[in-house]
Parts: structure tokens; C-alpha cells; sequence
């Protein structure tokens, strides 16, 4: 007789687990826009469900609660009802046993006041107001709206160029995509529910990687039309691009040497190599769009000289200046911006970095750029200095990641307090105050200090990459609305008392991704075309394969590979490999076709035009 035995897990156990993991699986892959109503009786339900029973606040409340909800949904519920659910649901809270209980009853009360607008829409007016506007979950993610199942469905079908001209069609930059894209469509992939989601940008470099050189669709016959684009970076060209097709001639002013804003200068050639970037611009260029480099605003140039020069002006600057930390001798010599340390590497103006200790303050994707371009210049030792957590930083997990693996240093929960410097004024360290993690506020972990010493940390270089602004000066003097460092227009990119005169992109948003720079230029130049009298619309007459009614059995997802980390740190050549034909193929066809299938069907799972 033995007295103890080694626990294996029941059987029983096991299939829960299975169902539970079934159950984050959906939960994950549910689409957007989802009625935020019929998700509250959906959750009730399931919690309603999962209760013993025993108390009479579940076993009662909840389903009462379900009853109220379902009126809501029915229509046949008055405004009187609200505020007996939200007593019942105080009620549950304040009484029921069990925390299932309590969490229910809290998420209908945080509903009734969250999204109250809701309930009351569905009262007053029997209608939600977050109805499906587009039922393919990865196109309605995409900021810029792209036929994500149309060009998956063309890379399976190895017809790379027409899986380039459709992108074109909602994004002139594919190819840069492909690399940098940070892929929000991803997030709510249906492929979810069956493994794990698509790899969207993989095969979208794929398409730019095999398709070659694709010209440029026709552009519609000229209107007479002069526009004036102040800034040459994505939204800038993307808005040009499209306005171009539209017959409207198009000159875009660039203060820098070569076109891309940050693409070209804030992004490092390993990340997105410029030649490749080159092949996007070529092709926007192709069009017809004219170019004015080496011309700033403000200085050689004015927005009341370009309003008489041409029919509309539209200002795309981006946000391509820092911020700056607020410590004394913020100044000193050995101290820059990531955002002007990475415009020198792009214009070619190397910093020698060698037998050098660099110390990058900031936890974003540029932060990322400015430690792994640092090790590529010869660094001994760089260090990234941030306030939070690694969980809390905004790069990208691969960015992070990748700057691990080439031996980057991550100085976690410190929080920069002062500099020190020599007596040549040049930085010789910094001083940082160790900080914990606190109260969760808005989802998020917040800090406080620790109480214990600051920590000194030397650096011969410090790059400061907290964030960026906008160069709002000229534009202010020139009666634009700037507000809290960003242009302030109506939600068409237009102003209220500026007739001609648009903005959008990171100007008038805040520092964002390319493809929501991208998105915000096909609102603009769509309401540029409308304000000029116009009604163009855009278009691609690229066939989309047939939908294949064969089963989808789990299969892995394919991700891209990278050169070795020994290797890459070395030089500048892109890091990441691209997929091979047969890879591209397989993941192609994991695709559960949304635009067909379900849902999509009976909406219209393809917007052929905007």
C-alpha cells in the first residue's frame, strides 16, 4: 500500500480545459463593431449559466437582469427600465455570494453607464448604432480598409501582381507595408477559432517581394485642378497618389532631400530598406505627381502664397520633431533625440559609435529603431532606460524581441531624474529613480517610486525617445487652429472658416502608424475631389479567385524568418527573410475566406470601390 500517488489530470478536467480554451479562441476572434447590448446578455447568460444556484441574487437577478436586456433588444422597453436594472444590478452586486455573481451584475451596471447612449438608441429609436458596416473582421481592422481576403486569395494563386494592383487600390504602399506594417488586421482573424491567425503582412510581402515592377493604374482625364501637398511622407504621397488618378494635378513640397518622411528617415534600412521603399515611390511618381524638395514651410515658403498659387492646399507635415524629458542639461553635448539621431543615419551622416556606451530613454517602436541602429554603429554597450515594465511597452513584442537578441539591455521600472555631465558640459551618465508597479488605472499598470536610491547608469551617448511633436508655429500664424500641438480639423480633414485648406496624418491625429496616415489620405483626398466639385471614385478590375468549399484542417501559421542575430547586427541589410513560394501557398490557404463565407455573404463581404 502506498501512501501517496502522483496527480495526473482527469479526464473530465481535461475536456474543460479544452472548452474553456475553445471558448478564448472565439472570445478572440469575435468581429468589431459588435452590439455592446447583445454582448452584456451574451456575457449574462454565460455567467447566469455557471452559478450554483443556491442564492437568490443569481439564481433570481441575473435572469431577471437577462429578462430587462432582452426587452432592450426586443424593443419593448422604456426608459423607466434602466434604472431598475441599474438598481438590480447594485443590488446583485451588494448580496450575491459568489463572484460570478458580483461580476455579472458589475458588468451590466458598467454598461448602463459606459455606453448608456446605446441602450437608449435601442429604446427610443428600436436600432443599434453598432451595427456590422463591414462583416470581414481583417478589413474592417485595417485602417485603410484593403481587401485583405482578396490579395490573400491572389498570393495563393501566385498572381503577385494583381494582389499588388488590388492593394493599390486602398494602399499605394505595399511594398513598405510588407516589412513594417504593424498589422492591426491580424488582432480578430476568424482563423483564430480554429489555430492561430493569418500572416497578413507576411504575404503582403510576399505579393511586393515576386511581383516585380507594376505600373500604376490609368489616371482619369485632367480637371484643371492645381493642389499644393505640404509634406512628402505616406499621407502626403498617399493623398497625392489618389488625387492624381483622379485628374487632378498634384505638386508635393518636401523640406527633406529625398521623399518618405519617416519612412525614409525615421525607419532604419535594416527595418525597411530604402530601395524597397524607392519601388513605392516610384510607382506614386508614375502617376504624374510633381515634387518641390529642399522647401519649408514657413521659411522659404507660405500658406498664403499657396493658396493663391493653387485650388487647395492640404498639410501632411507628420510629427517630426521630439520631446523633450524636462531635466536640467537636457542640453549638454553627447545628449539628441532619436528622432534626429535616425534622420542622420538616413541622410547618411554616420555617428561613430565605437567602444561607446549608449543609453536610449523610452519603451516605442522608435525606441527599438534608435538601440539596434546604435549597435550597428559600433556601441559597446546600449542600454534602453524605461519608467514601466517590458509588458507595458509600445513596440512591437518582435522589436523587442529582436533588440534582445542582439544584445541590447533592457533597464526596466527606472525612471530618468537627472543627468550628469563633465566639466566640458558632455554627458557622463544619468541618474534614475527605481519605480514599482501600482494600481491598475484604464487597464494598465501604473508607478510610483520605490523610496530607495536613485541608480546611476553612464553613457557616453544619450538618445532621448519619449515621443514627438508638431512644428505648429507657421501654421498658427497663419490663423490655423492648432490645439495641445495638433491641427484642429473637422472629421473630413477640413477647417471650419478655411475653405481650401485641408490636414490630416499625424499633423492633425498625433504620432500614429503608416497605415493610419494612409487611411486618414484616402478621407482627405476623397473630400479634396468632393470640394473641388468632383465625384471620382477608385477602383481595381482585378478578378478575385473563387472561394474553395474544401475543409480547413489546423494547420501552423508560417512566420517569417530573420538572419541570424550575429550576423544582422553587423550591417544594415533588412533582417527579416521572406517567405518561400510553398510557404506562401500554404499560409494563403489557411484563409477562411470571411468576403465569402457566412456573414459575408450576406452583407457584402467586397467593397469594390471607394
Amino acid at each position: 500500500m502506498s501512501r501517496l500517488e502522483i496527480a495526473s489530470p482527469k479526464k473530465a478536467k481535461i475536456v474543460m480545459e479544452g472548452l474553456y480554451k475553445d471558448l478564448e479562441r472565439r472570445i478572440e476572434s469575435s468581429p468589431p463593431g459588435l452590439c455592446p447590448v447583445d454582448m452584456a446578455r451574451a456575457f449574462l447568460e454565460l455567467c447566469h449559466a455557471q452559478t450554483c444556484g443556491k442564492c437568490v441574487p443569481c439564481r433570481i437577478g441575473l435572469g431577471q437582469l437577462n429578462n430587462f436586456i432582452r426587452e432592450v433588444l426586443d424593443g419593448k422597453a422604456t426608459m423607466k427600465t434602466l434604472d431598475i436594472m441599474e438598481q438590480t444590478a447594485l443590488s446583485i452586486m451588494e448580496s450575491a455570494d459568489c463572484a460570478i455573481g458580483y461580476e455579472a451584475a458589475n458588468m451590466v451596471y458598467k454598461g448602463l453607464i459606459g455606453y448608456r447612449d446605446d441602450y437608449v438608441e435601442h429604446i427610443q429609436n428600436g436600432r443599434c448604432t453598432c451595427t456590422y458596416n463591414q462583416p470581414v473582421p481583417c478589413v474592417s481592422l485595417c485602417p485603410a480598409h484593403v481587401d485583405i481576403p482578396g490579395y490573400v486569395a491572389l498570393v495563393g494563386e501566385g498572381r503577385y501582381a494583381d494582389a499588388i494592383r488590388l492593394l493599390r487600390k486602398d494602399n499605394p504602399f505595399p511594398t513598405t507595408c510588407g516589412f513594417i506594417c504593424e498589422h492591426p488586421c491580424e488582432a480578430r482573424c476568424r482563423r483564430n477559432m480554429v489555430d492561430d491567425s493569418i500572416n497578413i503582412r507576411g504575404l503582403k510581402r510576399v505579393a511586393a517581394d515576386f511581383a516585380g515592377e507594376v505600373d500604376p493604374p490609368q489616371c482619369a482625364p485632367g480637371t484643371g485642378k492645381k493642389i499644393a501637398i505640404l509634406g512628402g511622407g505616406p499621407g502626403g504621397l498617399s493623398a497625392a497618389y489618389y488625387l492624381q488618378l483622379m485628374g487632378h494635378q498634384t505638386t508635393v513640397y518636401e523640406m527633406l532631400p529625398k521623399l518618405g518622411g519617416m519612412l525614409r528617415y525615421g525607419i532604419p534600412n535594416y527595418r525597411l530598406p530604402k530601395d524597397r521603399l524607392d519601388d513605392d515611390i516610384r510607382a506614386i511618381l508614375k502617376t504624374g505627381v510633381q515634387v518641390k524638395n529642399g522647401l519649408k514651410i514657413g521659411q522659404d515658403i507660405t500658406i498664403q502664397q499657396l493658396r493663391q498659387e493653387y485650388d487647395v492646399v492640404l498639410i501632411t507635415i507628420g510629427a517630426s520633431t521630439d520631446k523633450k524629458l524636462g531635466l536640467e542639461n537636457e542640453d549638454a553635448d553627447g545628449i539628441l533625440s532619436a528622432v534626429q539621431f535616425l534622420r542622420n543615419v538616413g541622410k547618411n551622416q554616420i555617428m561613430d559609435l565605437t567602444g561607446k556606451e549608449v543609453a536610449v530613454i523610452g519603451g516605442g517602436n522608435v525606441s527599438m529603431d534608435a538601440v539596434r541602429t546604435a549597435k550597428r554603429l559600433g556601441a559597446k554597450k546600449v542600454s534602453i532606460v524605461y519608467r514601466r515594465r517590458v509588458a507595458d511597452m509600445t513596440a512591437l513584442p518582435g522589436e523587442i524581441d529582436g533588440a534582445v537578441a542582439e544584445g541590447i539591455e533592457l533597464q526596466t521600472l527606472k525612471a530618468p531624474s537627472s543627468i550628469d555631465v563633465d566639466e566640458n558640459h558632455h554627458v557622463k551618465g544619468i541618474y534614475v529613480t527605481p519605480q514599482m508597479v501600482s494600481s491598475i488605472r484604464d487597464g494598465r499598470a501604473s508607478i510610483k517610486p520605490t523610496g530607495e536610491e536613485d541608480i546611476y547608469i553612464p553613457c557616453d551617448v544619450l538618445i532621448v525617445a519619449i515621443g514627438q511633436n508638431i512644428e505648429t508655429h507657421h501654421f498658427e500664424q497663419a490663423g490655423i487652429p492648432v490645439e495641445r500641438g495638433k491641427i484642429v480639423t473637422k472629421s473630413t480633414g477640413a477647417f471650419e472658416n478655411l475653405p481650401g485648406v485641408f490636414a490630416g496624418g499625424d499633423c492633425a491625429s498625433g504620432p500614429a502608424s503608416v497605415i493610419k496616415a494612409i487611411a486618414a489620405a484616402k478621407v482627405v483626398a476623397a473630400n479634396i475631389d468632393e470640394y473641388l466639385g468632383y465625384h471620382h471614385e477608385i477602383s481595381c478590375d482585378v478578378e478575385i479567385p473563387e472561394a474553395h468549399l474544401d475543409d480547413r484542417t489546423p494547420c501552423g501559421r508560417v512566420n517569417l524568418t530573420e538572419r541570424e542575430a550575429c550576423e544582422r547586427v553587423c550591417d544594415f541589410e533588412a533582417v527579416e527573410n521572406c517567405m518561400t513560394e510553398k510557404e506562401a501557398k500554404q499560409e494563403a490557404g489557411r484563409c477562411l475566406r470571411c468576403d465569402h463565407f457566412g456573414y459575408g455573404i450576406f452583407k457584402g463581404g467586397r467593397e469594390t470601390l471607394w
